[in-house]
């Protein structure tokens, strides 16, 4: 489900200073827990973790999710089928940007399985750092239809909220539906290329931008 959230990309401070990061596993917004539940405790409990230790396990279940989610296809950087290895090359690309970049995943809290990742990404430009762009948000196949995908982004708004940023961007494939699905977390479509993403031969798609303006909603706008 949840689409190939940006392809853009060292790192500048932002807009206001970013919360302190607390210990590795530790979600920045509860520091008082370890991660940030969400929903009643039960089988559909998620956990949040900002910014959690990248350990070899977690390296590899973002990969299986990543791999799961594009060979059920979902649009994040590939095109299925994809192997674990092809994943694993990109991802590893992925986890070097963190320090600017950020990692927010979400876990069932009863079971403790991965359910979701997205990565925050820094525009690395002084004037541009007022926003991050959502990049990689993905849900486990076999979780979709329990909500994980909107509590996931509400979450993500909540964080660049307390951040202090002033909006979240992020692209996707076009042709999949996913520009409803943000639009009902209160994104807007506000540019888009045509044919830009080639899919195969005579299947091109458009690159959609989508803003979500945090000032704006902040103010019932």
């Amino acid at each position: 489900m949840v689409g190939e959230a940006g392809r853009h990309g060292v790192a500048l401070p932002g807009p206001a200073a970013e919360p302190a990061r607390c210990a590795p596993g530790r979600a920045d917004r509860n520091p008082d827990a370890c991660g940030s539940p969400a929903g009643p405790a039960g089988p559909s409990a998620l956990v949040f973790t900002l910014d959690p230790e990248l350990t070899p396990r977690l390296r590899a279940d973002i990969v299986a999710v990543w791999t799961e989610v594009t060979n059920a296809g979902g649009a994040v950087g590939f095109v299925p089928p994809v192997s674990a290895e092809q994943v694993r090359v990109v991802a590893d690309q992925q986890f070097a940007g963190l320090g600017p970049d950020r990692l927010l995943i979400a876990n069932e809290a009863v079971t403790g399985r991965l359910a979701g990742v997205l990565f925050f990404e820094h525009p690395r430009v002084g004037h541009m750092c007022h926003w991050r762009l959502l990049k990689r948000v993905m849900i486990h196949p076999s979780l979709h239809g329990r909500g994980y995908g909107m509590r996931l982004m509400a979450e993500a708004e909540q964080v660049a909220r307390d951040w202090g940023l002033a909006a979240i961007r992020l692209t996707l494939r076009a042709g999949m539906g996913l520009e409803t699905f943000y639009g009902r977390c209160g994104y807007t479509e506000v540019g888009r290329v045509p044919g830009a993403i080639r899919v195969a031969p005579g299947d091109d798609r458009d690159d959609v931008t989508m803003w979500l303006d945090l000032s704006a909603r902040r103010t019932g706008g």
